[in-house]
């Protein structure tokens, strides 16, 4: 009887063993599956102009204070809906020099009060924000014509 009851324990430690390597090779998968469409979800924002909502969109102000970092406007500007990857979006501003000081490259944040849309795409949102086009001057522009 001991001959069987180690054989019943030798293939359950086979059964065993097999599990857990299809469990860990499961789990493998499950992560690589992941990782690729975050990634592509990821290059997608990055490089091809997607904007938050569809047109018309939704019209909002954002102030900007004196000395305001990219990296917290980014935030907001996710958490308010206006873009969808904030990572995206700063590494977009290294792009379109916007907010970045690198070697003398890239313009600073400026403050003041913009108009935004959430049917704007991230690069219009960055040209917006660089080239300090505020309320009060799209509202003056409005009134020469």
């Amino acid at each position: 009887m001991s001959g069987k009851t180690s054989d019943i324990n030798r293939v359950t430690k086979s059964i065993i063993k097999i599990s857990w390597k299809l469990i860990i090779f499961a789990l493998v998968i499950l992560l690589c599956y992941e990782a690729v469409t975050r990634g592509y979800q990821f290059g997608y924002g990055l490089f091809y102009e997607t904007a938050a909502d569809d047109p018309p969109g939704t019209d909002m102000r954002v102030t900007i204070e004196e000395d305001e970092k990219v990296q917290n406007l980014a935030v907001a500007m996710e958490q308010s809906g206006l873009i969808k990857n904030r990572y995206s979006f700063l590494i977009q501003c290294i792009f379109y020099e916007y907010g970045y000081e690198f070697m003398g490259y890239g313009n600073p944040v400026k403050a003041g009060t913009y108009l935004l849309n959430t049917s704007m795409p991230a690069k219009e949102l960055i040209i917006t924000l660089r080239d300090g086009k505020t309320v009060d001057q799209t509202a003056e522009s409005d009134t020469e014509e």
